[in-house]
């Protein structure tokens, strides 16, 4: 998975290099457009009275950008930036350890702020609501509690599954942002702007062609134009066009739907094995040889966005788009699709 050209989660060279690439002001920030508005309106009202922003909890699939709002947030308000995830918080020490360095203004991010251990969760209550940190030292009948003051600071949780926030953590956010895939248009506003940055020559149907095969993501479209460039300087004239963006994403096996190799194999194993479904996510997953956890994060809620599959009670079913993408006739189910519930719960 961590080699899918197709996936939304960084890799090494991104970490590295996408943050030449991220606008660093609302303005420059392209998609989300109601985020964009409120986020503003907050940002101004906050700035007028001289406070810190209120808590915001953003939350959507991985790579629409979370992260880059959170840092033009951080500028905008004119504080630092302060980046950590919610698995690296393992207790209650390491969050004490993060917060007693903010300063005014400062904007702390979490992202996976979902699987923030529960006695960590505890401790940032307080932060939040009394810019304070509750701290017990000793143990048993010595032991007392102290109230360190903290900055008037904002946290900025970023989760891909808000289900799982426990409800007294997400009542505390006073500002929720939900993100959203991308249009096709707005993906080729990114890729055109990008490809400015890296100094690389483009067709507006070379940056279409792209956008098209980026899922809705942004950062999959960065990631696809890098690609594309390098076949453009090897293999064709320098330039991005239609016909060398084509080339380079047929040699990539993203297709014209942007789908890869196990997007297509989820709906075959679909339609092949299971006569369209329904069929259950473990059965699935034992199908595809993946982890059933993989496909309901990673690949699915693309092909359940684009209406390729659908959920039911009885497991995932291959809609009338899903066999035509695939050149299949739909036949009747012959049994086989009851056989699938003997593998999952």
């Amino acid at each position: 998975m961590e080699d899918r050209i197709t996936s939304s989660n960084k890799n090494e060279e991104e970490l590295n290099s996408e943050y030449s690439l991220r606008p660093q002001k609302l303005s420059e920030y392209i998609g989300q457009d109601k985020v964009k508005e409120r986020l503003s309106i907050f940002i101004q009202a906050a700035k007028n009275r001289g406070e810190a922003l209120d808590h915001a909890l953003l939350y959507g699939p991985p790579g629409l950008g979370k992260t880059t709002l959170a840092n033009i947030i951080a500028k905008e308000m004119s504080g630092n930036l302060k980046v950590t995830s919610g698995p690296a918080i393992e207790r209650a020490g390491d969050l004490a350890a993060i917060l007693t360095t903010l300063n005014d203004n400062d904007v702390l991010f979490i992202d996976e702020i979902h699987r923030l251990n529960r006695s960590v969760e505890e401790i940032l209550y307080p932060a939040m609501e009394d810019y304070a940190l509750d701290i017990v030292i000793g143990k048993g009948a010595s032991a007392k509690s102290i109230r360190i003051d903290l900055p008037k600071f904002t946290l900025i949780g970023a989760t891909t599954r808000i289900g799982m926030l426990t409800a007294p953590l997400r009542d505390r956010f006073g500002v929720l942002c939900s993100m959203e895939y991308y249009t096709d248009t707005q993906l080729k506003e990114i890729i055109v702007r990008s490809a400015s940055i890296l100094d690389c020559e483009m067709t507006e149907e070379g940056a279409f062609e792209i956008a098209r095969r980026s899922r809705g993501t942004p950062r999959i479209a960065n990631r696809l134009l890098k690609r594309v460039r390098d076949y453009s300087e090897v293999k064709g004239n320098n330039v991005v066009d239609i016909d060398a963006a084509r080339a380079a994403l047929e040699l990539l096996e993203v297709d014209s739907q942007g789908f890869d190799r196990i997007d297509n194999g989820i709906l075959e194993a679909i339609i092949d094995n299971f006569n369209g479904g329904p069929v259950g996510i473990e059965t699935l997953a034992y199908f595809i040889g993946e982890e059933f956890d993989t496909i309901e994060d990673v690949y699915e809620p693309y092909l359940l966005q684009r209406g390729f599959i659908v959920r039911t009670p009885r497991g995932r079913v291959a809609t009338d788009k899903a066999y035509k993408h695939l050149g299949r006739s739909k036949t009747k189910n012959n049994g086989d699709v009851r056989q699938s519930s003997l593998f999952d719960k």
